[in-house]
């Protein structure tokens, strides 16, 4: 069963639902499934509304305020969200039941592919409960701490929550209910008699979550009469009809036809097309405050579309909802597309997908290697792999990502350079653009708050690799006798790049991490060049901590030599700290056999013959230019650092 745990900004109520299994390992307790007469009575009534077929357009209206709930599922990784998503649609009659029904809300290539949610997506099911039709508007949300900006957008369309916990954290054999139960009641203060135990793959007890659903959370607080107040808290863009937004009314009725204004673009629109997600696009007549849809309205141009964007009927002006916090970016990479006369394709590509994510941040940027590009903000480095590999996917776009990089902020240290620069504390995204020492006061660097839970036994392995990350430790408990939760503050640079994959190679995949943002504190950084033959390599300058420049240094060295096409002459890479060198490979000069027409004689003349060779080389190595090829440049930026 399910518990009110709190209620948020949004006004909802958070209930918690159990699974003793994830997506696709279920064991559950069949004893409270209802009877098979009911469940069946009821899935006939629910395909009222709810054939996948359906080309006749719904009426809504008949849909009463209290008949509406509005909710989403919320879990960590891999805890069975949409899976039980993908029950709840068969259940209703929304989806055919078969045995293909698989991450049915998961409509993106990327996470069909690595098996998670990486986009919100929304579901109107239709239920009978009791002789009542019911509208249940589902949001399925990521779990991956990346995409969190997507949850806290599904939230403003929902009055409440369903929370899935997998119980099965060891594996099938292993799996320990009552011990996840008091972990819950101890952790979250929710009595453990009020969990739903279910299976999403078994469907054990999944009828009873929408029951709950019912009975739990309460319908949205809205009004009908009152005038249109629409909230954009999605988007996509398609490329024949424009932008399809996803509303949520808090008051009015929308129709095909309406003209409608955006509140913040202040322009006027005439929508074209209303409906429903049944998971797929279904037209209706109409739109009624309470219910979640989408919207077409001719939106062409991609800043038009404002996720937090309130729209309203003209001659009836509301105030506006307010929206949506910005996101704040946690790692920074610049981008570039591997053929320069490919920049005006990917930049309509950005543009485009950034209207579907609007959590990614975009600045101009420019390099002399790798030419005209954008300096990008993510949420993290998931987060950036992601939007990438949909570039890539659906957009049919290459590009070459440099090495992530966090925000770091400098104090200046005169009032010129405040006056020049306009404040006096500065965001550095780019490592280029690292201030010296001697203009500033202190560096500062970002901080996270980071929570790990992991079995006992690997406690020790895992506070070793804190330690080595620069973590202070804050807190220790045990949340039941085999776990314990640790809080450590961490450098975000420390954790951005290869800290998760370490954590769960030494726990043995058992160890779970997620982090909040924690602001900045003082500390010793420097900015590494790294040089070819005396020149600097400015896409490959890199902020680091004094105590660990040695050992990133030569890493990147060690890569380069490895990169470089040898020359007929010697390539000295170097990483260097100011003027000072702390790190060197040396990519060897081909070599002629000058030695190899002499077959006797004197040594002299073989040493004549030798010395000519290195003065040859020696004029050579000033006067030639070192071209480094891209493909070098795409080696070295996407192998990964070691720590």
């Amino acid at each position: 069963m399910w518990t009110p745990v709190g209620r948020g900004r949004w006004h909802g109520r958070a209930l918690t639902v159990w699974a003793t299994s994830a997506a696709h390992r279920g064991l559950l307790e069949p004893r409270l499934t209802p009877s098979r007469g009911a469940a069946a009575k009821s899935r006939t009534a629910d395909r009222l509304y709810s054939s996948a077929d359906r080309k006749e357009k719904i009426d809504m209206s008949r849909f009463s305020v209290e008949n509406i709930r509005n909710f989403s599922i919320i879990a960590h990784v891999d805890h069975g969200k949409s899976t039980l998503a993908d029950r709840l649609l068969e259940l209703t009659g929304t989806i055919d039941k078969t045995k293909n029904n698989k991450q049915v809300l998961d409509k993106l290539q990327v996470e069909r592919e690595r098996g998670i949610t990486v986009k919100a997506q929304t579901a109107s099911l239709f239920y009978n409960c009791e002789g009542k039709q019911y509208l249940l508007n589902l949001i399925d949300t990521p779990g991956h701490v990346d995409f969190s900006y997507e949850v806290s957008r599904s939230l403003s369309a929902c009055q409440g929550v369903l929370l899935v916990v997998d119980a099965n954290e060891i594996d099938l054999k292993n799996a320990d209910p009552a011990r996840v139960e008091k972990q819950i009641e101890k952790v979250f203060d929710i009595p453990s008699d009020e969990c739903i135990k279910i299976s999403a793959k078994l469907g054990t007890n999944v009828e009873r979550v929408l029951q709950a659903v019912i009975e739990r959370i309460p319908p949205p607080k809205v009004h009908r009469k009152n005038p249109l107040k629409a909230l954009v808290f999605d988007s996509t863009f398609d490329q024949y009809r424009g932008v399809i937004a996803n509303v949520a009314l808090f008051d009015g009725v929308v129709s095909k036809g309406d003209k409608i204004i955006s509140a913040h673009t202040k322009k006027t629109y005439e929508v074209n097309e209303v409906g429903v997600l049944n998971p797929n696009e279904q037209p209706t007549h109409k739109l009624y405050a309470g219910q979640v849809g989408y919207l077409i309205a001719g939106m062409k141009d991609v800043t038009e579309a404002q996720i937090g964007d309130t729209l309203y009927l003209p001659k009836q002006p509301v105030e506006p909802l307010p929206g949506f916090k910005s996101a704040k970016p946690m790692v920074f990479a610049g981008m570039y597309p591997i053929d320069q006369s490919e920049y005006n394709n990917l930049k309509s590509a950005v543009e485009k997908l950034t209207i579907n994510d609007s959590s990614v941040t975009v600045h101009r940027d420019s390099s002399l290697a790798l030419g005209a590009g954008w300096r990008l903000g993510f949420l993290g480095l998931l987060h950036m792999e992601v939007f990438n590999q949909r570039l890539e996917q659906e957009y049919n776009a290459s590009v070459i990502l440099t090495t992530p990089t966090v925000p770091y902020k400098a104090v200046l240290s005169s009032a010129k350079l405040i006056k020049e620069y306009r404040e006096k504390e500065i965001t550095i995204i780019n490592p280029a653009q690292f201030p010296d020492k001697s203009k500033v006061t202190e560096y500062l660097e970002p901080v996270i708050l980071g929570t790990i839970i992991t079995p006992d036994e690997y406690t020790g392995k895992v506070m070793m690799l804190c330690q080595a990350r620069r973590a202070v430790q804050k807190n220790m408990m045990y949340i039941d006798q085999n776990r314990v939760m640790l809080k450590y503050l961490f450098p975000l640079n420390e954790i951005v790049v290869d800290f998760y994959d370490s954590l769960k190679s030494l726990s043995s995949g058992y160890a779970s991490f997620d982090y909040e943002d924690a602001g900045y504190q003082t500390a010793d950084l420097v900015k590494m060049d790294i040089l070819l033959n005396g020149n600097l390599v400015e896409e490959l300058v890199t902020i680091v901590h004094k105590d660990k420049a040695h050992t990133v240094g030569k890493a990147i060295c060690e890569r380069l030599k490895d990169s470089l096409p040898r020359q007929l002459f010697e390539i000295a890479i170097q990483a260097a700290i100011g003027s000072k060198i702390i790190a060197r490979e040396t990519v060897k000069a081909y070599r002629k056999n000058v030695l190899a027409k002499c077959y006797g004689g004197d040594i002299t003349r073989k040493m004549k013959l030798l010395k000519r060779q290195a003065e040859g080389k020696k004029k050579l190595r000033k006067i030639g230019n070192i071209e480094v090829p891209k493909d070098a440049f795409i080696k070295v930026l996407r192998t990964q650092p070691d720590k």
